[in-house]
């Protein structure tokens, strides 16, 4: 194991990302496991928590193993092996329909009384416990980078090294801790990895102020620095 749990996982990326420390970062964290992750950052980074919100196309019969992704706006992600693990074009088009349904539920009860935080002109940092296939990820960057963030970054804990150089192409900056050989599930790096519910998001979010903002926050004035951390763990672009 290399966490604890999720807020040590949380602490050790906010020592990573400390060179945004200060600069009104935007956290996104994927719900729902990535949530108390992302309030972890946001407090310790001064930055502003929110979510976004994309979902795995689960293979049939194989409901944990993603053969893509879908966003908010309905933009998918099909990986290249899906139509071989069972991903024909009907299903496909069945689990996008099921998965955006899914993802306007969600929308509903985190946020329910505004949109989404604008990231147009802001360092936005987007924070999942580990990636797996990256899918997930793939299409949270993709939703993100149309928007126009100034800097888009990805972090998370834990990944395989090829699901990392995958990701890249996305991001202007991937933070990840470990690229460990033997991979089989994010969970087999945590100590103790609880399932996160609906209720804590929406009671961290509530929290944060995120549930009550009236509108989307403008864009941050702060600028963005080049500098880096003394020390810093693998990073891509």
């Amino acid at each position: 194991m290399l966490f604890a749990n999720r807020q040590q996982a949380a602490a050790r990326l906010a020592h990573a990302l400390a060179a945004y420390k200060g600069k009104n970062p935007l956290i996104l964290a994927i719900p729902r496991g990535a949530v108390p992750m992302g309030q972890r950052l946001a407090q310790e980074l001064g930055g502003e928590l929110d979510v976004v919100l994309v979902r795995k196309l689960r293979a049939p019969f194989n409901p944990e193993f993603a053969l893509g992704s879908i966003d908010e706006s309905g933009w998918a992600y099909i990986a290249d092996y899906a139509e071989s693990a069972g991903g024909t074009a009907a299903y496909l088009e069945q689990e996008k329909q099921a998965q955006r349904a899914t993802i306007r539920a969600r929308r509903a009860q985190y946020t329910p009384l505004r949109p989404p935080i604008d990231p147009a002109g802001r360092i936005v940092i987007v924070v999942d416990d580990g990636l797996a296939t990256g899918a997930t990820m793939i299409s949270a960057l993709h939703a993100l980078r149309a928007r126009k963030p100034a800097h888009l970054v990805c972090a998370v804990p834990v990944a395989p090294a090829d699901t990392v150089e995958k990701i890249r192409a996305y991001a202007d900056e991937v933070v990840c801790l470990a690229t460990p050989e033997l991979f089989r599930a994010v969970g087999q790096f945590y100590s103790d990895f609880p399932q996160v519910d609906d209720a804590e998001v929406i009671e961290i979010l509530r929290g944060s102020g995120a549930t009550e903002r009236a509108g989307p926050i403008t864009a941050s004035t702060c600028p963005l620095t080049t500098g880096s951390p003394a020390s810093r763990p693998i990073r891509r672009r």
